[in-house]
């Protein structure tokens, strides 16, 4: 990994002076974030991370004062051109040339696995990660909200009095759909229908043929909907499994939690499960001796915060040390978004109307290329746009949807990071593309835009860490958004075609590990990048 290779030499030189191993070194030097003004460092270390360490000053208050005491210890070498300071930092200018070099080599050499092979990943375990996909419910259209993250009883009685099989034929989701909106708005006035739901659901638990067979038909139908909107997402199974397929096991959760002398019940005979000497308390069974969530649930939603502490807690009362290593990662919420059909907002609408708007958008603009599939297309952009939006700020935060927004073409947007590969891809169609490095002019990419770009590429490692540390696609996709712009104002004014062959080549292999990059990154993120818009 070309930053790698930077931050060694640089902790090498370091731990003599700093009397410090090198590799306790390594993650204390960063690379430089690129400014709007730009900037000629390219790798820092913050004093705050080695001072407690540090015992060359005896005044360790003073990090200023000990940034430029340990300046002046160090030496320029074949890496290093420049040592200076920052404000509390020591600031290291590599070699440019070298720098261009390093950096393009490994873009070439790794491909789409740049950043992946850093050491900065090296030392981390094996890990296995529950991920939950939406989990939408049984004979329930994909709301809004899955794209982020039970009815079967309610369902189960509903269908008996206002189903038909007919309609059930022609269109099953959506009749199943009007029968659960039918049965919720019928269940307020009529306290019969509560109670003939939580009948059908303990005839599920007790696998009851009627109900059982009336379930599969509801899951069957369902799932074929699910799978034709995961294809629109980009993502497919080898299985499913859904709450109904934890029945068992949910009742030898709650068999061992009495077991272990950890599961009390009511006057009314609910199981709840004592978390703490203050009086908290699950509830994890039902006076009927059916299951509740707490069970078999895992859900994402952050008011399900409360829920997964729950969770983990009884999990630590039935003794299970990995619980310390169980996280949770909550998501917010999108407010105000609705088509221009209405207040709907089934998934199923939303990605038709981004394709929609993606489309006449393309149809006015004068720049728009001929396309073998433009649905496919505008598809893919309009998923991009979804999720850039979705993924821009921290997961648990909610945020105001606005199409306008999304689809800007030249904002902060997906709609942006596609049109940007596009027309890097367009640029290679043109002009040829690049198979080597090694014979690049590298004194042809010192213009300030050349060396922004380098500078970006280089701290690609560091991001994908930050992400994989905190759990957060911000970093990624406000990396890739940097990216996108410093490539349009290099694009602007690095011009390939036209310049010398020396100077066309140098700049066509930037733009195209830039390319690279964009592209990994954006795959990451579970966008597909297109070749033309």
């Amino acid at each position: 990994m070309a930053a790698c290779r930077f931050r060694r030499s640089i902790a090498a030189q370091l731990s003599h002076v700093l009397e410090m191993p090198p590799e306790k070194l390594i993650k204390s030097i960063c690379a430089v974030p690129v400014s709007k003004k730009g900037q000629e460092a390219d790798f820092q270390l913050f004093m705050s991370s080695v001072q407690d360490a540090n015992s060359m000053d005896n005044s360790r208050g003073d990090i200023q004062l000990q940034a430029q005491n340990l300046a002046k210890k160090l030496k320029c070498d074949a890496v290093v051109s420049k040592i200076g300071t920052g404000e509390g930092t020591v600031n290291f200018t590599v070699n440019r040339e070298l720098l261009a070099k390093t950096v393009l080599q490994q873009v070439f050499e790794d491909g789409p696995q740049y950043g992946l092979k850093s050491e900065l990943f090296t030392g981390l375990p094996p890990q296995k990660i529950v991920i939950e996909f939406s989990s939408p419910n049984i004979a329930k259209k994909f709301h809004v909200g899955h794209l982020r993250s039970t009815i079967i009883g309610l369902l189960g009685a509903g269908f008996q009095r206002f189903g038909s099989e007919e309609k059930l034929q022609s269109n099953p989701l959506q009749h199943l759909f009007e029968v659960y909106i039918q049965v919720n708005k019928a269940s307020e006035e009529e306290e019969d229908i509560k109670k003939q739901a939580q009948d059908f659901f303990r005839k599920l638990e007790l696998h009851e043929e009627q109900a059982i067979s009336l379930w599969q038909h509801f899951r069957d139908v369902s799932i074929e909907e699910y799978i034709r909107m995961y294809k629109r997402l980009g993502v497919c199974f080898d299985e499913y499994s859904g709450e109904s397929d934890y029945q068992e096991k949910s009742q030898e959760v709650i068999k061992m939690l009495d077991i272990k002398g950890l599961l009390k019940k009511t006057k009314e005979g609910i199981g709840i499960v004592h978390l703490s000497e203050n009086e908290n308390q699950a509830v994890v069974m039902r006076s009927d001796g059916t299951s509740l969530y707490l069970t078999s649930v895992l859900k994402t939603d952050k008011n399900q915060i409360s829920h997964f502490q729950q969770v983990f807690q009884i999990l630590r009362l039935l003794g299970y040390g990995w619980t310390e290593r169980c996280q949770h990662l909550p998501f917010g919420r999108v407010q105000g978004m609705k088509t221009r059909k209405g207040e709907v907002v089934f998934l199923e609408d939303v990605l038709d109307e981004a394709c929609s708007m993606v489309l006449e958008k393309s149809a006015s603009a004068k720049t728009t290329k001929e396309l073998d599939n433009p649905l496919e297309t505008a598809e893919r952009i309009g998923l991009a746009a979804l999720i850039i939006q979705d993924f821009k700020g921290l997961l648990s935060s909610d945020y105001q949807f606005s199409w306008d927004r999304v689809l800007q073409s030249r904002g902060d947007t997906g709609v942006f990071l596609q049109y940007t590969h596009a027309r890097l891809y367009s640029l290679e169609e043109i002009c040829g593309t690049v198979n080597r490095v090694s014979h690049i002019d590298m004194a042809c990419l010192q213009d300030p835009l050349a060396v922004s770009l380098i500078q970006h590429l280089l701290r690609y490692d560091e991001i994908l860490h930050q992400s994989s540390q905190d759990l957060q696609p911000k970093h990624i996709v406000n990396y890739l958004l940097k990216l996108s712009h410093l490539t349009a104002a290099a694009h602007k004014r690095l011009h390939v075609k036209g310049s010398v062959p020396e100077l066309a080549e140098a700049r066509l292999c930037l733009f195209q590990a830039v390319r690279t990059i964009l592209g990994s990154g954006m795959k990451l993120l579970g966008i597909t990048p297109v070749n033309k818009m």
